[in-house]
């Protein structure tokens, strides 16, 4: 029904991912925490906390967490841009926006690429 009253914009649909990536790099900040009390208390704890982001769910939530970083930074910086005044014309607007969205790909696949130890 959204559809025939509403067509989704590129502005309305990046407004909701960045609140959206907001929400998950609260949860992964909250995982963070939770990895660093795990590497403080050492041995069993961490071992344990190594194996669960080594699994396949884990390596899910790593990679969502990255991506939702990457892209609140990215889209941060676009703000930032507007609050100095620049990017208010519509073709600005879709401009930036898809400049984040592949930024955003790019910049995550580097991060795996080198984490993973492609570079090697």
């Amino acid at each position: 029904m959204l559809g025939q009253i509403y067509r989704l914009q590129l502005t309305s649909v990046m407004s909701l991912l960045h609140r959206i990536s907001g929400v998950v790099l609260v949860v992964g900040a909250l995982g963070l925490t939770w990895w660093l009390m795990a590497v403080a208390h050492g041995g069993e704890s961490y071992a344990r906390a190594a194996e669960c982001l080594a699994s396949p769910l884990g390596m899910i939530a790593l990679f969502g967490f990255s991506l939702a970083l990457v892209y609140h930074l990215l889209n941060g910086i676009r703000h930032l841009m507007w609050d100095a005044g620049w990017g208010f014309e519509i073709p600005e607007l879709y401009r930036s926006g898809y400049t984040v969205f592949v930024l955003t790909v790019v910049f995550t696949a580097l991060i795996w690429f080198f984490a993973t130890g492609g570079a090697a």
